[in-house]
């Protein structure tokens, strides 16, 4: 399975966040530190605000914060909230699944466990673990 982008950068916007927590953060700032398109973090900024995992103010002075602790955020709920289908194949997809073996085939039972596997593995993390590392991740975003 391949996240998206999407996935990916909401990912990297609130560990920004996590690691820069003393301050409001420009949307700017964070598109410089990870020469990301700011049009595109607008979208993602926007999703995650209506999502609730972060907060926007407004104005002069205004920026964006995590609306939650680090540890709050477990991250097989973001990717569940940020990713549109996890169809691994074909076949999963109750409205595109043209394959003529799909009756038959147990390959799609395989790979739903593999999926929930994924899962089980990014619902016993949070946003705090994955911030937690030996480098200093705030030297990397400067």
């Amino acid at each position: 399975m391949r996240l998206t982008n999407f996935s990916d950068y909401s990912i990297r916007v609130l560990l920004y966040l996590t690691i820069h927590n003393e301050k409001l953060i420009q949307i700017q700032e964070i598109a410089d530190a990870y020469s990301i398109s700011k049009n595109h973090l607008m979208k993602i900024i926007y999703q995650l605000g209506k999502q609730g995992y972060i907060e926007t103010i407004r104005g002069r002075n205004g920026g964006i914060r995590l609306a939650k602790q680090p540890d709050e955020i477990n991250l097989g709920a973001l990717i569940r909230d940020t990713e549109e289908d996890f169809n691994v194949v074909e076949c999963f997809s109750k409205d595109h699944n043209t394959c003529p073996i799909a009756s038959i085939c147990t390959l799609k039972g395989v790979l739903n466990q593999a999926l929930a596997a994924f899962f089980q593995v990014l619902d016993g993390y949070t946003l705090q673990d994955v911030s937690e590392n030996k480098i200093d991740l705030s030297l990397l975003l400067k």
